[in-house]
């Protein structure tokens, strides 16, 4: 069984989550050039504008057309700028299942985007589209989106032993590969009540460093 999301745009109090735009192409490929994007993520480095011109009229419109995810360009409400993105992906319809990546810009961490924007995207996945888990997954020594993962409400199910590629930089400033351990958080309906409550109670701010 495979469905497909709908293309819809989903607002919170500071935030809009929508499809991505041509004109996102320029502040998308400079917010995926960032050091911590590069180190946690498999995104080429350096990341062109060729890359998200690629990734945004094309793959991502994929990934909703066949049924693997979806993916939101995340904005500021009052600036309209660009704040991150987040990825639903590896969807499975039967189990009602599927898994969310983020990735806040450099000038907007620490004001808890990552956290406002993933549990939007939670709530909207558990009510209107009646699914029933979600899965994050993180580096080991990635503490600020497992922070994140904490603040929704997740919960840590165990580690898979050397299951990533993370990159690390060379004393000659030369990137390398280098293997890590990966932590499977989940979320599931009844979890997001407690998450949520405590969002509100910080206006929607953490302290930390959101990114994933």
């Amino acid at each position: 069984m495979t469905g497909t999301f709908p293309n819809v745009s989903i607002s919170t109090e500071r935030l809009v989550l929508r499809p991505f735009e041509e004109s996102d192409i320029a502040a998308f490929a400079e917010m995926m050039n960032d050091e911590l994007v590069t180190a946690w993520t498999s995104v080429p480095q350096p990341y062109t504008e060729a890359d998200a011109r690629g990734w945004i009229t094309t793959q991502a419109p994929a990934e909703r057309a066949g049924g693997r995810g979806i993916v939101f360009a995340v904005d500021e409400f009052l600036t309209q700028r660009l704040v991150g993105t987040v990825h639903l992906r590896n969807t499975d319809w039967r189990v009602r299942s599927t898994e969310i990546a983020y990735v806040i810009a450099p000038w907007a961490r620490g004001e808890g985007y990552a956290s406002e924007a993933a549990l939007a995207t939670a709530q909207w996945l558990f009510g209107e589209q009646g699914f029933e888990r979600l899965e994050l997954r993180t580096a080991a020594d990635n503490t600020a989106s497992q922070q994140v993962a904490q603040k929704i409400g997740c919960i840590s199910e165990g580690v898979l032993r050397g299951a990533w590629i993370a990159r690390s930089r060379t004393e000659d400033g030369a990137w390398t590969d280098v293997r890590t351990d990966v932590i499977v958080w989940s979320l599931l309906p009844e979890d997001l009540a407690g998450a949520g409550e405590q969002l509100a109670d910080t206006g929607g701010f953490t302290s930390y460093s959101d990114w994933n």
